[in-house]
């Protein structure tokens, strides 16, 4: 039974299809997606998983069946005929892959520009003094007190936000510090509460470095002289890692922190505990005059801890 050469190019048409469709949901190449940003970039990774899948069993579905129906047979020593070329295919494989990159060029432009990316007065908006958010509720910290134009990813969280987190960030070499500076909390890890937009001031004290969170798709280098910003909302409790992604010196792979995805009475249990350790701190301390002391006062602190007791003081002998 012969089957006509187009049933058969359909057919293998449909089931191609299918299984690049298949495999662009189903390839397993990403970590698990914790933000609403990361939902958009993911939808762009897998339409270019399903393309590439596509284009692989085309192609070598194509040669495998050229090798075997073109192969030479047995005690054949004559040349192959002499093919110049076929213009209309050539223009076929060159349009399709141009087609192909202006869909994603636009795609992706879109997704860049819903996340925030091409809008530099978002940023700039997106800077405000604590003052201007005391109408939050008081177990969100804030920060900024910038109204100068930045650069950065996210839009600005508007009036209607869930109670957004506003945080310094400051980068150098090798530790990320963070600062919700409207508590006063200074950590080196970060914490945030579920399903509130994050803003994240980002600055650095040295060097170049580039804040990385593989799990929220995002990344955004944080300058030496220049703000940054990066805003995102967070949709999975858990806990996740913080990379520079940038080299910044010797120690660069060290240069690493966590970020904590808390649920919102957690986050508020977070930072009362916070702001009430460090007030107890803060109350403890004494400010002494160093000009005021005698020698043996200024010393003792050290002595102390390198061990050296009056004992051992009496033991001693001038040198003569």
């Amino acid at each position: 039974m012969n089957i006509p050469s187009n049933i058969i190019t359909l057919i293998a048409g449909i089931i191609l299809t299918m299984i690049s469709l298949w495999y662009g949901q189903n390839h397993g190449l990403m970590p698990v997606a914790a933000s609403e940003e990361a939902t958009q970039v993911d939808a762009l990774f897998n339409l270019m998983v399903t393309i590439a899948c596509g284009l692989f069993l085309i192609v070598q579905g194509t040669l495998i069946f050229c090798v075997l129906k073109f192969r030479r047979k047995k005690g054949d020593t004559t040349d192959g005929p002499p093919i110049e070329g076929n213009i209309p295919l050539e223009i076929v494989w060159t349009a399709i892959p141009t087609i192909i990159v202006f869909v994603l060029s636009i795609y992706s432009f879109e997704i860049y520009n819903n996340m925030g990316g091409l809008d530099p007065m978002a940023s700039m908006a997106s800077h405000h003094s604590p003052a201007q958010h005391h109408h939050h509720e008081p177990m969100l910290a804030m920060t900024g007190e910038q109204s100068q134009l930045s650069l950065g990813i996210g839009d600005s969280p508007d009036e209607n936000s869930n109670s957004p987190v506003y945080v310094d960030v400051n980068g150098i070499q090798y530790a990320w510090i963070f600062n919700y500076t409207d508590s006063g909390i200074v950590s080196g890890e970060l914490r945030v509460p579920v399903k509130h937009p994050v803003h994240l001031n980002l600055k650095a004290g040295d060097v170049i470095h580039a804040f990385w969170l593989p799990e929220f798709r995002l990344k955004q280098d944080a300058i030496p002289g220049k703000d940054t910003t990066l805003v995102f909302t967070p949709t999975r409790i858990g806990e996740y890692p913080i990379i520079c992604a940038e080299l910044c010196g010797a120690y660069h792979g060290g240069m690493k922190s966590r970020l904590y995805v808390l649920s919102e009475s957690d986050y508020e249990k977070w930072l009362q505990e916070n702001i009430m350790a460090q007030s107890a701190q803060e109350a403890n301390t004494v400010a002494i005059s160093t000009a005021e002391m005698s020698d043996a006062e200024y010393l003792a602190p050290y002595a102390q801890e390198m061990g050296v007791n009056q004992e051992i003081i009496t033991q001693l002998r001038p040198i003569q």
